[in-house]
């Protein structure tokens, strides 16, 4: 249960949602299967396989939407429409009409939807309440701001904002690869994106490559800005931080897991363990990196 790629917001100043209010809420919007001709089907789901619908431990909270959506190719509907197709105008004796044609596709989708196979994803999101933040493990924009829109219906709005830094991303990164100097805390690894600033937007790309000496500073002082950087924070969690201040590619360190998995005798233990482990280390990772971007910027 350990997050991959995550967005992070800021919860309101005055946010006081706790791990109970939060399980009454989730509660009256569960996912419901797909049914008829539903084509998908939202709602909120266990994050552990019982019945309740929040995790929380130390001030953290847990929880995750799912996302039934029914399986139906395009390549599916094609063929049965063709196939009716010949069927019509072998009975007929003409071809059918575009207006006829898009109205048979229709058909045949209500037909075949009730035996279409539904697939079940799952986005999870972490309420870091003890410092205002909103953490959603997601590796696309789409799937946090459809975790985001569904969470403020359930509960009549929650009005939380992207973390926004007094640097951005790009001069910070920029400057650290310049510098040749990491911030406090932080290493630089082997991975980077250069983008132009001017109309070509010409980028280079390193992966496993050595990113100190003069090829990298020929590049920036060529203009190019970093857009993409890989780090590690206190050898403890290694992660690639994005110009939109997403966080990709986060992999929590053996010696992070072989302290849950020591310390576990069960499966609920070990879910216990991982979460406590993973929120606490990455809390502290994010407040040391806000920290590297001159602090959160003032709303």
């Amino acid at each position: 249960m350990w997050f991959k790629n995550i967005f992070i917001y800021r919860l309101p100043a005055d946010c006081a949602i706790t791990a109970a209010t939060l399980q009454e809420k989730l509660a009256t919007k569960p996912l419901q299967a797909c049914s008829g001709l539903d084509k998908q089907s939202r709602g909120w789901v266990s994050c552990r396989g019982d019945d309740r619908l929040v995790h929380a431990a130390n001030g953290q909270i847990l929880f995750a939407l799912g996302v039934e959506q029914k399986l139906l190719p395009a390549t599916i509907i094609n063929r049965f429409t063709k196939e009716r197709v010949s069927d019509i105008e072998a009975q007929q004796g003409y071809k059918v009409g575009r207006k006829e044609l898009k109205d048979l596709k229709e058909a045949i989708t209500e037909e075949l939807l009730p035996r279409a196979f539904a697939l079940l994803r799952t986005t999870y999101a972490w309420l870091d309440t003890a410092n205002g933040r909103l953490v959603i493990d997601a590796a696309s924009s789409a799937r946090a701001e459809e975790l985001l829109e569904f969470l403020n219906k359930t509960l009549d709005e929650l009005p939380v904002k992207p973390l926004h830094t007094d640097l951005s991303p790009v001069s910070a990164m920029t400057d650290w690869l310049a510098g040749e100097d990491a911030p406090a805390g932080f290493t630089i690894d082997r991975e980077l994106e250069l983008r132009a600033t001017g109309e070509s937007r010409a980028t280079v790309r390193y992966a496993n490559h050595a990113l100190e000496g003069e090829e990298i500073r020929s590049h920036i002082a060529a203009g190019k800005r970093a857009t993409r950087l890989g780090m590690t924070w206190n050898d403890r969690i290694s992660f690639v931080l994005t110009e939109q201040l997403q966080i990709k590619r986060l992999e929590f360190l053996d010696i992070i897991k072989e302290e849950s998995a020591a310390m576990a005798d069960t499966a609920d233990e070990m879910f216990d363990l991982d979460f406590t482990l993973m929120t606490g280390e990455l809390a502290k990772m994010l407040t040391d990196l806000t920290e590297a971007l001159g602090g959160e910027k003032a709303t």
